[in-house]
Protein backbone atom coordinates (compact mmCIF):
# COMPACT_ATOMS: atom_id res chain seq x y z
CA UNK A 1 0.00 0.00 0.00
CA UNK A 2 1.33 3.44 -0.93
CA UNK A 3 1.83 6.01 1.83
CA UNK A 4 -1.01 8.19 0.50
CA UNK A 5 -3.36 5.19 0.60
CA UNK A 6 -2.10 4.21 4.05
CA UNK A 7 -2.71 7.71 5.41
CA UNK A 8 -6.28 7.74 4.13
CA UNK A 9 -6.97 4.29 5.59
CA UNK A 10 -5.35 5.19 8.93
CA UNK A 11 -7.30 8.46 9.18
CA UNK A 12 -10.54 6.65 8.48
CA UNK A 13 -9.72 4.05 11.15
CA UNK A 14 -9.18 6.68 13.84
CA UNK A 15 -12.33 8.60 12.93
CA UNK A 16 -14.38 5.40 13.08
CA UNK A 17 -12.78 4.19 16.34
CA UNK A 18 -12.30 7.17 18.66
CA UNK A 19 -10.62 6.68 22.06
CA UNK A 20 -9.67 3.07 21.31
CA UNK A 21 -6.06 2.37 22.28
CA UNK A 22 -4.05 0.39 19.71
CA UNK A 23 -0.41 -0.62 19.83
CA UNK A 24 2.11 0.25 17.11
CA UNK A 25 2.45 -3.43 16.03
CA UNK A 26 -1.30 -3.43 15.35
CA UNK A 27 -0.78 -0.88 12.58
CA UNK A 28 2.41 -2.48 11.27
CA UNK A 29 0.49 -5.74 10.83
CA UNK A 30 -2.54 -3.98 9.34
CA UNK A 31 -0.56 -2.10 6.70
CA UNK A 32 2.44 -4.44 6.39
CA UNK A 33 4.80 -1.53 6.95
CA UNK A 34 7.86 -0.83 9.10
CA UNK A 35 7.46 0.74 12.55
CA UNK A 36 9.43 3.78 11.44
CA UNK A 37 7.02 4.36 8.54
CA UNK A 38 3.97 3.94 10.77
CA UNK A 39 5.44 6.36 13.33
CA UNK A 40 5.92 8.98 10.61
CA UNK A 41 2.35 8.40 9.39
CA UNK A 42 0.99 8.91 12.90
CA UNK A 43 2.79 12.25 13.18
CA UNK A 44 1.24 13.39 9.88
CA UNK A 45 -2.27 12.30 10.87
CA UNK A 46 -1.93 14.01 14.25
CA UNK A 47 -0.84 17.29 12.63
CA UNK A 48 -3.78 17.24 10.22
CA UNK A 49 -6.29 16.46 13.01
CA UNK A 50 -5.00 19.40 15.06
CA UNK A 51 -4.86 21.73 12.06
CA UNK A 52 -8.46 20.90 11.14
CA UNK A 53 -9.54 21.27 14.76
CA UNK A 54 -11.07 17.82 15.03
CA UNK A 55 -8.93 16.38 17.84
CA UNK A 56 -5.51 14.83 18.26
CA UNK A 57 -3.67 11.53 18.64
CA UNK A 58 -2.67 10.61 22.18
CA UNK A 59 0.37 8.40 22.74
CA UNK A 60 0.44 6.12 25.78
CA UNK A 61 3.88 4.84 26.80
CA UNK A 62 4.69 1.42 28.21
CA UNK A 63 4.30 -2.21 27.23
CA UNK A 64 0.50 -1.91 27.25
CA UNK A 65 0.59 1.48 25.55
CA UNK A 66 -0.11 2.63 22.04
CA UNK A 67 -1.97 5.43 20.32
CA UNK A 68 -5.59 6.56 20.28
CA UNK A 69 -7.63 9.29 18.70
CA UNK A 70 -9.11 11.86 21.10
CA UNK A 71 -11.94 13.58 19.18
CA UNK A 72 -12.34 17.32 19.49
CA UNK A 73 -13.92 20.36 17.94
CA UNK A 74 -11.95 23.60 17.74
CA UNK A 75 -12.98 26.49 19.95
CA UNK A 76 -13.34 28.73 16.91
CA UNK A 77 -15.71 26.33 15.15
CA UNK A 78 -17.66 25.78 18.37
CA UNK A 79 -18.16 29.50 18.98
CA UNK A 80 -19.21 30.06 15.37
CA UNK A 81 -21.80 27.31 15.66
CA UNK A 82 -23.11 28.61 18.99
CA UNK A 83 -23.47 32.10 17.51
CA UNK A 84 -25.45 30.64 14.61
CA UNK A 85 -27.59 28.67 17.06
CA UNK A 86 -28.37 31.83 19.07
CA UNK A 87 -29.51 33.68 15.94
CA UNK A 88 -31.65 30.72 14.89
CA UNK A 89 -33.39 30.51 18.28
CA UNK A 90 -34.06 34.26 18.32
CA UNK A 91 -36.58 33.98 15.48
CA UNK A 92 -39.89 35.45 16.80
CA UNK A 93 -41.95 32.66 15.21
CA UNK A 94 -40.48 30.27 17.79
CA UNK A 95 -42.46 31.81 20.65
CA UNK A 96 -45.29 29.49 21.70
CA UNK A 97 -48.26 30.23 23.98
CA UNK A 98 -47.18 30.25 27.61
CA UNK A 99 -43.72 31.58 26.77
CA UNK A 100 -42.33 28.26 25.56
CA UNK A 101 -39.76 28.08 22.79
CA UNK A 102 -40.15 25.85 19.73
CA UNK A 103 -36.98 23.75 19.21
CA UNK A 104 -38.35 20.55 17.67
CA UNK A 105 -37.07 21.47 14.20
CA UNK A 106 -33.52 21.75 15.56
CA UNK A 107 -33.78 18.46 17.44
CA UNK A 108 -35.15 16.86 14.28
CA UNK A 109 -32.38 18.14 12.00
CA UNK A 110 -29.67 15.43 11.82
CA UNK A 111 -26.95 17.84 10.68
CA UNK A 112 -27.76 20.35 13.43
CA UNK A 113 -27.98 17.66 16.11
CA UNK A 114 -24.68 16.18 14.95
CA UNK A 115 -23.01 19.58 15.32
CA UNK A 116 -24.47 20.01 18.81
CA UNK A 117 -23.12 16.57 19.69
CA UNK A 118 -19.64 17.55 18.45
CA UNK A 119 -19.59 20.78 20.45
CA UNK A 120 -20.88 19.22 23.69
CA UNK A 121 -18.81 16.08 23.19
CA UNK A 122 -15.64 18.13 22.72
CA UNK A 123 -16.15 19.59 26.20
CA UNK A 124 -16.11 16.08 27.68
CA UNK A 125 -13.66 14.29 25.37
CA UNK A 126 -10.87 14.19 27.96
CA UNK A 127 -13.15 12.71 30.64
CA UNK A 128 -13.36 8.95 31.05
CA UNK A 129 -17.02 8.60 30.07
CA UNK A 130 -18.51 5.09 29.94
CA UNK A 131 -22.10 5.95 29.02
CA UNK A 132 -24.33 8.90 28.09
CA UNK A 133 -27.61 9.12 30.03
CA UNK A 134 -30.68 11.15 29.10
CA UNK A 135 -34.37 11.24 29.96
CA UNK A 136 -37.08 10.52 27.40
CA UNK A 137 -37.89 12.01 25.01
CA UNK A 138 -36.51 15.24 23.52
CA UNK A 139 -33.02 14.71 24.86
CA UNK A 140 -32.60 11.39 23.05
CA UNK A 141 -31.29 12.77 19.69
CA UNK A 142 -28.73 14.93 21.51
CA UNK A 143 -27.62 12.02 23.70
CA UNK A 144 -26.98 9.81 20.67
CA UNK A 145 -25.05 12.60 18.95
CA UNK A 146 -22.78 13.10 21.97
CA UNK A 147 -22.42 9.33 22.48
CA UNK A 148 -21.47 8.85 18.83
CA UNK A 149 -18.76 11.50 19.20
CA UNK A 150 -17.42 9.86 22.38
CA UNK A 151 -18.00 6.32 21.07
CA UNK A 152 -20.00 5.17 24.12
CA UNK A 153 -23.50 3.68 24.55
CA UNK A 154 -26.69 5.55 25.48
CA UNK A 155 -28.99 4.78 28.41
CA UNK A 156 -32.48 6.29 28.50
CA UNK A 157 -34.27 7.11 31.74
CA UNK A 158 -38.06 6.86 31.37
CA UNK A 159 -41.08 8.11 33.23
CA UNK A 160 -42.84 4.72 33.24
CA UNK A 161 -41.42 1.18 33.44
CA UNK A 162 -41.43 -1.02 30.33
CA UNK A 163 -42.33 -4.69 30.65
CA UNK A 164 -39.77 -5.60 27.98
CA UNK A 165 -36.88 -4.11 30.01
CA UNK A 166 -37.21 -6.31 33.09
CA UNK A 167 -36.92 -5.22 36.70
CA UNK A 168 -36.22 -1.54 37.26
CA UNK A 169 -35.12 0.97 39.87
CA UNK A 170 -37.45 3.95 40.32
CA UNK A 171 -37.34 7.15 42.35
CA UNK A 172 -39.66 10.06 43.01
CA UNK A 173 -38.31 13.58 42.62
CA UNK A 174 -39.60 17.14 42.72
CA UNK A 175 -39.60 19.00 39.41
CA UNK A 176 -37.65 22.22 39.80
CA UNK A 177 -40.03 24.30 37.66
CA UNK A 178 -43.49 22.88 38.38
CA UNK A 179 -42.74 21.72 41.95
CA UNK A 180 -44.65 18.53 41.20
CA UNK A 181 -43.62 15.06 42.34
CA UNK A 182 -42.65 12.93 39.35
CA UNK A 183 -41.19 9.47 38.80
CA UNK A 184 -38.08 8.24 36.99
CA UNK A 185 -37.33 4.62 36.08
CA UNK A 186 -34.14 2.90 34.94
CA UNK A 187 -33.85 -0.86 34.19
CA UNK A 188 -31.31 -2.68 36.38
CA UNK A 189 -29.58 -4.21 33.34
CA UNK A 190 -29.08 -0.90 31.54
CA UNK A 191 -26.20 0.43 33.63
CA UNK A 192 -23.22 -1.24 35.26
CA UNK A 193 -22.46 -0.34 38.84
CA UNK A 194 -19.77 2.32 39.18
CA UNK A 195 -20.04 3.53 35.58
CA UNK A 196 -18.79 7.02 34.65
CA UNK A 197 -21.76 8.93 33.29
CA UNK A 198 -22.37 12.00 31.16
CA UNK A 199 -25.91 13.41 31.52
CA UNK A 200 -27.36 15.15 28.45
CA UNK A 201 -30.63 17.10 28.25
CA UNK A 202 -32.19 19.50 25.78
CA UNK A 203 -33.42 22.19 28.19
CA UNK A 204 -32.81 23.09 31.80
CA UNK A 205 -34.81 25.56 33.86
CA UNK A 206 -34.31 25.00 37.58
CA UNK A 207 -32.54 21.67 37.11
CA UNK A 208 -35.03 19.41 38.86
CA UNK A 209 -34.97 16.77 36.12
CA UNK A 210 -31.17 16.57 36.11
CA UNK A 211 -31.13 16.38 39.91
CA UNK A 212 -33.64 13.54 39.68
CA UNK A 213 -31.40 11.68 37.21
CA UNK A 214 -28.41 12.21 39.49
CA UNK A 215 -30.32 10.72 42.42
CA UNK A 216 -31.41 7.76 40.31
CA UNK A 217 -27.87 7.15 39.10
CA UNK A 218 -26.69 7.16 42.71
CA UNK A 219 -28.73 3.97 43.17
CA UNK A 220 -26.31 2.35 40.68
CA UNK A 221 -23.26 3.92 42.39
CA UNK A 222 -22.62 5.70 39.10
CA UNK A 223 -20.19 8.62 38.88
CA UNK A 224 -21.63 11.69 37.15
CA UNK A 225 -18.55 13.06 35.39
CA UNK A 226 -20.28 15.65 33.18
CA UNK A 227 -23.63 17.36 32.57
CA UNK A 228 -24.43 18.98 29.24
CA UNK A 229 -27.55 20.85 28.11
CA UNK A 230 -28.44 22.47 24.82
CA UNK A 231 -30.25 25.45 26.38
CA UNK A 232 -30.74 26.83 29.86
CA UNK A 233 -33.27 29.37 31.07
CA UNK A 234 -31.95 32.55 32.65
CA UNK A 235 -34.73 33.03 35.19
CA UNK A 236 -33.88 34.97 38.35
CA UNK A 237 -37.09 33.78 40.01
CA UNK A 238 -36.00 30.15 39.79
CA UNK A 239 -33.47 28.71 42.23
CA UNK A 240 -31.00 26.68 40.19
CA UNK A 241 -30.40 23.33 41.88
CA UNK A 242 -27.65 22.22 39.48
CA UNK A 243 -24.29 23.97 39.55
CA UNK A 244 -21.67 22.01 37.63
CA UNK A 245 -22.98 21.82 34.06
CA UNK A 246 -22.18 22.97 30.53
CA UNK A 247 -24.74 24.81 28.39
CA UNK A 248 -24.47 25.96 24.78
CA UNK A 249 -27.08 28.76 24.85
CA UNK A 250 -28.98 30.74 27.46
CA UNK A 251 -32.58 31.90 26.95
CA UNK A 252 -32.41 35.18 28.83
CA UNK A 253 -35.68 36.83 27.86
CA UNK A 254 -38.92 35.82 26.12
CA UNK A 255 -41.31 38.74 25.53
CA UNK A 256 -44.62 37.29 24.29
CA UNK A 257 -46.25 40.69 23.71
CA UNK A 258 -43.36 42.17 21.75
CA UNK A 259 -42.58 38.85 20.04
CA UNK A 260 -38.93 39.10 21.01
CA UNK A 261 -36.44 36.53 22.27
CA UNK A 262 -32.96 37.14 23.62
CA UNK A 263 -30.61 34.20 23.30
CA UNK A 264 -27.02 34.41 24.53
CA UNK A 265 -24.10 31.97 24.49
CA UNK A 266 -24.18 29.60 27.47
CA UNK A 267 -21.34 28.90 29.90
CA UNK A 268 -19.57 26.68 27.35
CA UNK A 269 -17.64 29.78 26.26
CA UNK A 270 -16.30 30.46 29.76
CA UNK A 271 -15.49 26.81 30.41
CA UNK A 272 -13.42 26.59 27.22
CA UNK A 273 -11.63 29.81 28.27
Amino acid sequence: MKRSERLVSMTNYFLENPKQLKSLPYFTDMFQAAKSSISEDLVIVDKVFQKEGIGHLQTVAGAAGGVRYIPGFSKRSSLQFIDKLCRTLEEPVRILPGGYLYMSDILGNPKMVNQIGRVLGSAFSEAEIDVVVTVATKGIPLAYAVASFLDVPVVIVRRDPKVTEGSSVSINYVSGSSRKIQTMVLPKRSLQEGANVCIIDDFMKAGGTITGMTSLLAEFNANVKAIGVLAEADDEEEDRVVENYTSLVKISNVDIKQKQIQVLPGNFTQKQG
